[in-house]
């Protein structure tokens, strides 16, 4: 039974790869050098989750899901958002896209009780170019002063989960992949993966 992950970045993979633990063979679009990059032009996450998903399972036989998931912060109006990945420009690092959000913050002097977030991620999973279903996942929290952490990746090292002192980037990814937004999208959708990649 093989899942195709429409990305290629292989932090995404692998931790979906754990979340879903056994039962699946988790792969990405990083042996598919065929498959050009997909344009997100949707303007939310569930409809660049559904393009990216439909467009990969027309071209591949497999079970393919989707994930498009960014930071939303309260006092930057919910921004970076759908366009968390490209916040600092498209080859920004993950540093330089966290440099620009504190900078951000701080033109709008969030202090500390004005530095809520959330991240918010939705799955899309198709087969030959149909939606079979979607689902999201939200964990809250609030954005740290400065990084902490070396776990994990994109804005995690700023991310601070409710109920939790430490960042995203210094928890312990088992931990980590028990709480965030990517496992709880996940978990609603494992029972229905699972069924879906038998019936191939």
């Amino acid at each position: 039974m093989q899942l195709i992950v429409a990305t290629r970045n292989t932090h995404k993979t692998r931790e979906i790869e754990q979340i879903l633990g056994s039962g699946l063979a988790v792969r990405d679009l990083t042996a598919h050098p065929e498959i050009s990059e997909i344009t997100e032009s949707g303007m939310s996450f569930e409809e660049n989750a559904k393009l990216k998903a439909i467009a990969v399972s027309k071209k591949l036989p497999d079970l393919v899901i989707a994930d498009d998931s960014g930071l939303e912060v309260e006092a930057l109006g919910g921004a970076p958002g759908i366009h968390s990945a490209r916040y600092a420009g498209a080859n920004a690092s993950d540093k330089e896209k966290i440099a620009k959000l504190l900078r951000q913050l701080a033109k709008v002097d969030a202090k500390s009780d004005r530095r809520r977030a959330r991240f918010r991620c939705v799955l899309a999973v198709a087969r030959d170019g149909q939606i079979l279903a979607t689902v999201e996942g939200v964990v809250k929290g609030k954005i740290a002063e400065r990084l902490c952490g070396l776990h994990g990746f994109g804005y995690d090292p700023i991310f601070i989960p409710d109920g939790f002192e430490e960042t995203f980037a210094e928890l312990p990814e088992e931990l980590k992949n028990n709480i965030s937004h990517r496992a709880k999208a996940i978990r609603k959708l494992q029972a229905q993966l699972l069924a879906l990649c038998r019936e191939v």
